[in-house]
């Protein structure tokens, strides 16, 4: 039996499943990974590796923190799904990342979603439309961002729960405000294997500072994204493969007319296309 011969022997004994969609898949992941393992001459030693980096990924997984989800994002799988999932006429998309956290609380429009300490100020403002720029009611926006001491409240055991974390929802005209702080670069947790392979490849381990939102509403397709820092320094160079040029916002000071207790102002709109069938 020569490789080709095994590939399609074991795309055979998967044909049977029965969702369509599971056995596509099914079959190219197959495809994909015999084609790699003949193309490189993998050995035992290096498969067995392979497979003992991968459970340790798995035992680094808890309730605070996702390796998994870390490892697909540092090799740029995360980005590569969101482009293929990116709509036409929305938000670009970019990676949920590994501190994502659900049941953040809702929050009157313009609260702030920080505390004294967690950095300068900063009011977040703008409006949610459809891809035709008309508004969209009734969106929330799920925010979550990191302190200035670069550790987000899942890292951090000073933070309360669900600091710097928040959702909003718009009125009938599709806007919202409210006020978190400027975000700082940090860096992606090494101490892990995920860190190991970063650290075998010769990479940094940094993030461009950010803030994490998710934009959904009814009958929209939701999109998970991030507001970037024009003035960081590492724009060019994310850790992650996730800074998108339309990402990129000016945190500028705040000036006269602005309200007196912020410190950098944000304005940035969320596009949403419509859900298949709505």
């Amino acid at each position: 039996m020569n490789d080709d011969e095994l590939t399609e022997e074991v795309l055979r004994a998967h044909a049977g499943a029965a969702d369509p969609r599971l056995r596509e898949l099914l079959a190219a992941l197959i495809r994909h990974v015999h084609a790699f393992a003949a193309e490189t001459g993998l050995t035992h030693e290096e498969w067995m590796a392979g497979l003992e980096f991968l459970t340790a990924v798995g035992q680094k997984c808890d309730d605070k923190r996702q390796e998994f989800v870390l490892l697909s994002d540092v090799l740029g799988l995360s980005a590569q799904v969101d482009k293929v999932n990116a709509a036409d006429g929305a938000t670009e998309p970019t990676v949920l990342g590994p501190f994502y956290l659900p049941g953040a609380p809702h929050r009157a429009m313009g609260a702030h979603i920080g505390r004294t300490g967690d950095g300068p100020t900063t009011l977040i403002r703008g409006r949610v439309t459809d891809a035709a720029g008309q508004a969209v009611g009734g969106a929330t926006l799920d925010v979550w961002q990191n302190s200035a001491n670069m550790l987000y409240d899942v890292q951090d055991p000073d933070q309360p729960r669900f600091n710097l974390r928040g959702v909003f929802t718009t009125g009938p005209d599709g806007r919202f405000w409210f006020r978190g702080v400027r975000p700082v670069s940090y860096p992606i947790p090494a101490d892990g294997p995920v860190g190991d392979l970063l650290r075998a490849a010769g990479r940094h381990n940094w993030r461009a500072a950010h803030v994490h939102v998710i934009v959904a509403a009814p009958g929209y397709r939701s999109v998970t994204t991030h507001i970037f820092d024009a003035a960081n320094e590492y724009l060019a160079d994310d850790a992650v493969f996730a800074v998108r040029d339309s990402l990129i916002k000016e945190f500028r000071p705040a000036g006269p007319g602005d309200p007196a207790d912020v410190q950098f102002v944000v304005d940035v709109d969320f596009a949403l296309a419509r859900a298949e069938g709505a």
